[in-house]
């Protein structure tokens, strides 16, 4: 079961109000309050990343250069305006990052993609219109150089799985937020885990909250997006392994989650995007219904039209390897992300009222997409290519 937000559910973290306490002495406050904080202003020609001790053992990225036109100014030097429709999606490979950049370039957006360098490139990017720029969030020198002539930023990404949390969840969003900062970036979109501010025993939410909390207070305009799930996940967790007969593994916790379609959520985004009125604001986006995870499972069950092979992890299990895990330093990391089964130890809702959210936007709910709508369109698409297939199997079948 894979620990994070894109597969599973935008998990929460709680924070103290005043500094975020795990890992070695987060602080989105004791970051901001020193020179540590990035220049005001940028030069169009030359800009360096140098590091800066923070609090604890983290590294904050000091954006430093000449002085030349201010932060917030929109043009980057004479005769180059930054269009507003210039925008730049980090995490755009992502369960969301590829929706919000099929959306942004259906809408007419210019859209800039950052993308590690990978072995297989991300092509179909740059099929669908986008230009794609190479960079690391965990190597801070790669980043100035891609927001040259952005506007606007919208944040997806979040670290792999095989990573230590805080190298990109954490330390990359700091040099990102300073950078945009220092470069005079209009606006930033972040997004984040809904009730972040409620869980800190889990690492991710926590590392959330405190990235909520260091753009609140770095000066630039910007949006907080908090996400309870991700309707897309369900299908290589349930769907599939159902329809290819393998073990679907789920836990006996009471926790219901309110699933949202990734294209529904990248069309909100850019509907708040441009009402200037949000500006500065943390929205919550959630889907019209809260699921438990035997309640997925069964509506699987229906729609693909035969039993799932349930294994069940008792939340108690996961809790108590988390513990041992922690004995080991090698498996610290582990044990952080096995910190999102304690969430699921009480009978939580990862869903918030919708109604207020809808009026703002100016959308209705009629057009938000349902779990059930989604996942029957799944199966009725996915049942008939297997029955073409099965078709066309035994119309060339050779017999000798």
């Amino acid at each position: 079961m894979a620990l994070r937000l894109p597969t599973h559910l935008a998990t929460p973290a709680k924070l103290n109000h005043h500094h975020c306490h795990r890992h070695g002495g987060l602080s989105w406050r004791r970051t901001l309050a020193s020179d540590a904080l990035i220049s005001s202003s940028v030069s169009s020609s030359s800009s360096s990343i140098s590091p800066s001790s923070a609090a604890g053992k983290f590294n904050v990225v000091k954006c430093t250069s000449a002085p030349a036109a201010a932060a917030g100014a929109v043009n980057l030097g004479p005769g180059t305006p930054v269009r507003p429709t210039s925008i730049l999606v980090v995490g755009a490979t992502g369960t969301l990052g590829r929706q919000v950049v099929r959306r942004a370039l259906d809408e007419g957006y210019d859209v800039r993609c950052l993308v590690r360098p990978r072995p297989a490139p991300a092509d179909f990017l740059r099929d669908w219109g986008a230009t794609v720029v190479n960079a690391d969030l965990s190597k801070p020198e790669t980043i100035p150089a891609t927001l040259v002539g952005i506007h606007t930023i919208i944040d997806c990404a979040t670290g792999r799985p095989e990573e230590p949390i805080k190298t990109v969840d954490w330390e990359g969003k700091v040099a990102l937020i300073q950078c945009a900062k220092a470069m005079g970036i209009q606006k930033y979109v972040f997004f984040s885990i809904h009730n972040c501010d409620k869980h800190p025993e889990v690492p991710l939410m926590e590392i959330k909250y405190c990235t909520e909390k260091f753009l609140q207070d770095s000066g630039l305009n910007h949006i907080i997006i908090r996400l309870c799930g991700f309707m897309q996940g369900l299908i290589g967790q349930y769907a599939v392994p159902i329809l290819e007969e393998k073990s679907v593994w789920g836990t006996d916790a009471p926790t219901r989650i309110a699933y949202m379609d990734t294209q529904d959520i990248a069309r909100l985004t850019f509907i708040a995007l441009r009402n200037e009125t949000i500006n500065g604001k943390l929205l919550t986006f959630a889907g019209p219904r809260a699921w438990t995870t035997q309640e997925v499972i069964t509506l699987c069950e229906r729609l693909a039209g035969q039993d799932a092979n349930v294994t069940t992890v008792p939340v108690t299990v996961l809790r108590l390897t988390r513990q041992l895990t922690r004995f080991f330093e090698w498996t610290n990391d582990v044990a952080d992300r096995l910190a999102f089964s304690e969430v699921l130890t009480s009978d939580i809702v990862f869903s918030t009222p919708m109604n207020d959210t809808y009026q703002l936007l100016g959308v209705e709910a009629k057009d938000i997409v349902t779990l059930e709508k989604y996942l029957q369109d799944y199966f009725t698409n996915i049942l008939k290519k297997l029955k073409d297939l099965k078709a066309q199997s035994k119309q060339t079948d050779i017999y000798f």
